[in-house]
């Protein structure tokens, strides 16, 4: 006999609140695994291709793991020092660039400039205020990170929780669907298809497409000589899985910055912005649809508040899991959606009653032709909802 539904509800709940209190006092401790965890789901298509060719799990995981080092390793040697640098001359340019916009509008629109008025003071303190927070805020930002991500954990703990959830990974799904509850075997095994149907399009390619495009975008700006190309590729790659935001950021800045170091050379300006128009081509037409697929139900803005909401309340580690979090929780949601539209609390007696429901059907097919001046028609439906 199966527990009542209340029950279910006590204990479910119950288990959702230790979760929570879990990732808010051991997050540090957990930050750790959660990456290793996330490493190795994105990674496990890719082990179980290989398997498919004929390598063991082992060597396919061993193949992964020695992959992603590489391109750790080459990533910390060559693009992180680079790209630091040019946020730290960004910052430092800030004012000269304020200036300058400054003289623009003054030549431009003289009245709005003069000495004391408040968008000359508005851009004086700003390029000011950027310059005197902008290295502090750099500065905080990288030694919070380091702190967050002590670098012998990162460099050793996490890559060794990775290989090992990746050589287990298919092992650990079957333990887990064997502790599932029988009565709710199948409708769990559902929602978890389903989340990670979410998942796999969502954070696999979104992440890939973020990749792709900050690769493209820092790679073309460069070659463009635009002199801070690869913090604002990097920069438009990494919000692009907000739709439109990550090209609008990333575009005005290059732009701007093309303004200000290309002023008279108009063909330089029109490369710049050409790179972003191919690339809202690309990524619209060719490397969304191939990677992430159809709309997996995630919106922008409910992406937006899960950031701010976890980000908030559990730090670095809730911002690491919000996106996944907010997967499940959309596809949990759905479902209890579902659940209530085949409920009788929706359906009522007008719902489960086939007569009672053609009734009402055609007094409101009457009423709305009566409104709209239009002859009687036959009911919007012949069926009842459900």
């Amino acid at each position: 006999m199966a527990l009542p539904v209340r029950e279910q509800a006590k204990y479910w709940g119950i288990a959702l609140a230790v979760l929570f209190v879990a990732l808010w006092a051991l997050g540090s401790v957990m930050l750790p695994f959660l990456v290793g965890g996330a490493m190795a789901y994105f990674m496990d298509p890719i082990a179980d291709r290989l398997e498919r060719a004929g390598f063991s799990r082992i060597a396919a995981t061993a193949l992964i793991a020695l992959i992603v080092s590489l391109g750790a390793i080459v990533s910390i040697l060559l693009i992180v020092p680079t790209l630091v640098r040019q946020a730290a001359q960004l910052v430092e340019t800030a004012p000269e660039i304020a200036m300058r916009l400054q003289g623009f509008l003054a030549n431009q629109f003289p009245t709005l400039t003069q000495d004391g008025s408040v968008l000359n003071e508005t851009i004086t303190k700003l390029g000011e205020a950027i310059q005197a927070r902008g290295g502090e805020l750099l500065t905080g930002v990288l030694s919070s990170a380091v702190g967050v991500l002590n670098f012998i954990v990162f460099i050793v703990v996490v890559p060794v929780v990775a290989f090992y959830m990746l050589n287990d990974w298919d092992r650990m799904v079957a333990k887990v669907d064997g502790w599932l509850p029988l009565d709710h075997r199948e409708t769990v095994r559902d929602i978890a298809r389903e989340i990670d149907r979410v998942l796999s399009g969502f954070v696999r390619g979104q992440v890939s497409v973020c990749v792709i495009l900050g690769t493209f975008y820092s790679v073309a700006l460069m070659l463009a000589g635009l002199n801070f190309g690869l913090v604002v590729g990097a920069l438009a790659g990494a919000v692009t899985f907000i739709p439109y935001v990550g090209a609008i950021i990333g575009g005005v800045l290059a732009i701007g910055l093309a303004l200000f170091q290309f002023w008279g050379d108009p063909v330089s300006i029109g490369i710049v912005a050409g790179i972003f128009g191919v690339g809202q081509f690309l990524e619209g037409n060719v490397i969304t649809p191939k990677l992430v697929g159809s709309s997996v139900g995630l919106h922008p803005l409910w992406l937006i508040f899960a950031l701010s909401a976890f980000g908030t309340l559990f730090g670095f580690v809730g911002m690491i899991v919000a996106v996944p979090v907010s997967a499940v929780i959309g596809v949990l949601v759905r479902f209890a959606l579902d659940q209530y539209l085949e409920s009788k609390l929706f359906r009522g007696e007008v719902g489960t009653d086939p007569e009672r429901f053609e009734e009402e059907n055609v007094a409101l097919a009457q009423a709305l032709a009566q409104t709209h001046d239009l002859p009687p028609s036959e009911p919007m439906n012949d069926k009842p909802v459900g």
